[in-house]
């Protein structure tokens, strides 16, 4: 599962570089897709259906005293309206988590990572809706070709109603839309600094598990759940907690400065293919030959639909 929240891409122009402080400047990019492809399987790993909320608690409780500490002066400089509006992003935000958490919990890591890329495709469509813009032809096309992927993953083993985990990671995809989308439409956080933002956003939803984890049928206490971890769970925890959440975001904002932004996104896109080989390699998962036709498909609509979205003079 990706990080918290993307930071605000910085406006610069795509910039051809020598190739290599590209490579320099790529490398760690790509490793944080390769860290988020992963994270599906560790999230899965250690996470039961009882204990989904106490794990999410543990992971960003671990993380948030970090990025208050890294950022404090800006965050005390930020407004009543911008903490109002990085606490309803929060809210959102604790949705996806939730969502993508007990998907991953009832489906297959491989099947998570490239259902939730789904995003890519939904995002410029609901751009498409709000603004009232019509999508390019080539984009309506990988949106179908996207679309048809996941039909085919999802029935892998025969003609069936889709998994209760796949349901999931697909409304986690919508949820991420909406929340993109309310992240550049929501005024009163727009130029704010993105550490901030992203760490306002990380309290709110961890405030919103911390309460979910004190009502009745929502598993163990967190304190209960930690300390029944042995060095596995443990080094999942951190890896979810340290990697997937402040290494990438401290990378992003490292390589948006010295690339472009659209280089990062594309990078960055390639996560649900390090999704499909962590679950494969590593969690013995595996894809019949309908499956494996399926999560071509979706590779190929997600790739060729961002490539459509950003040849497309609107946008979509």
């Amino acid at each position: 599962m990706a990080a918290a929240s993307s930071p605000t891409a910085v406006p610069v122009p795509d910039v051809a570089l020598p190739r290599r402080t590209a490579w320099l400047t790529d490398l760690p990019v790509l490793l944080v897709a390769v860290v988020w492809g992963a994270s599906y399987l560790a999230a899965k790993d250690i996470t039961t259906a009882q204990t989904v909320v106490p794990v999410l608690v543990l992971r960003f409780a671990i993380v948030l005293p970090v990025l208050a500490v890294l950022g404090w002066r800006k965050l005390r400089a930020l407004n009543a309206a911008q903490w109002r509006g990085a606490w309803t992003l929060g809210l959102v935000l604790s949705v996806i988590f939730l969502l993508e958490t007990y998907g991953v919990v009832h489906t297959s890591a491989t099947n998570a990572g490239l259902i939730i890329s789904l995003t890519m495709i939904f995002t410029p469509l609901a751009e498409a809706a709000v603004t009232r813009t019509m999508p390019s032809r080539a984009f309506v096309g990988a949106a179908g070709l996207s679309v048809a992927g996941v039909v085919l993953l999802t029935q892998d083993g025969g003609f069936t109603t889709p998994s209760l985990g796949d349901l999931l990671m697909l409304l986690a995809a919508l949820a991420r839309t909406a929340h993109v989308l309310a992240m550049a439409r929501v005024k009163s956080v727009r130029g704010a600094d993105a550490l901030s933002l992203t760490t306002v956003q990380l309290g709110g939803a961890v405030a919103v598990f911390a309460v979910l984890a004190t009502a009745p049928g929502t598993g163990p206490a967190p304190w209960t759940v930690a300390a029944g971890f042995g060095p596995r769970e443990w080094a999942g925890l951190v890896f979810l907690s340290v990697f997937c959440t402040l290494f990438a975001f401290f990378v992003q904002m490292w390589a948006v400065r010295r690339t472009s932004p659209s280089r990062v996104s594309l990078l960055l896109g390639t996560e649900p293919l390090w999704a499909a080989a962590a679950g494969i390699a590593i969690g013995g998962e595996r894809l019949g030959a309908v499956g494996l036709l399926g999560g071509l498909l979706v590779l190929a609509g997600t790739t060729w639909g961002r490539r459509a979205a950003t040849l497309s003079p609107s946008g979509v």
